[in-house]
């Protein structure tokens, strides 16, 4: 990639992800359908976070095509992207640039997405630095940890559900990070959206 360009903002790295009271985004295998779109919850998400909907979500929900945004490029880690391959969608999130981090997948058998199989941490630092929108992370935990240091923004909507274990919104080892709550939205349905960007005095 390119130098950073001097004098322009950084893109930034946004983590919007659904998660329980108990701080897991996925059950441990992956799969994270109890986290279910709620009725009162799926117009909010078609309004002002059109992007983080899958594309073959979108003439279903009423999402205008292509959906309009902030985000411009999506990041998953290889059990975020299985749960799509597991329906058949190899291209999930299409109408962004989509890098899955993976040491295992082959990329010429995903032609829809670009694969990383290097630091991620590197990766992302140049990519934040390039022309752009800003970035989606959508999990899972491992990458989220290792990009944490990064992270600008988080936006969680947390579901009014416990589960006891799975994998956690970071995984990483014991490193406080400091986070200030810009808003909440909750709904009827006990889900609560809940943003926060980073604190100022650093990631401590």
């Amino acid at each position: 990639m390119d130098p950073p360009n001097i004098g322009v903002a950084l893109r930034k790295l946004v983590y919007f992800v659904a998660v329980t009271l108990d701080g897991f985004i996925a059950a441990p295998d992956g799969s994270f359908d109890f986290l279910s779109l709620e009725p009162d919850v799926a117009p909010y998400l078609v309004a002002e976070w059109p992007q983080t909907l899958p594309t073959f979500t979108h003439a279903q929900l009423g999402v205008a095509s292509p959906a309009a945004g902030r985000f411009d490029t999506v990041l998953m880690g290889r059990v975020t992207y299985e749960p799509g391959l597991k329906l058949g969608y190899t291209s999930p999130y299409d109408h962004l640039k989509q890098y899955v981090f993976s040491r295992s997948l082959t990329p010429a058998e995903y032609p829809g997405v670009e694969i990383v199989s290097g630091d991620p941490t590197a990766f992302v630092r140049q990519l934040k630095a390039q022309p752009g929108r800003d970035i989606w992370l959508c999990g899972g935990g491992q990458l989220a940890g290792q990009l944490l240091d990064d992270v600008d923004e988080l936006v969680l909507k947390l579901n009014p559900v416990v589960v006891g274990s799975g994998i956690p919104l970071v995984d990483r080892g014991f490193d406080p990070h400091r986070f200030a709550l810009t808003s909440t939205r909750p709904f009827d349905s006990g889900v609560v959206v809940l943003r926060y960007t980073r604190h100022a005095g650093g990631p401590g």
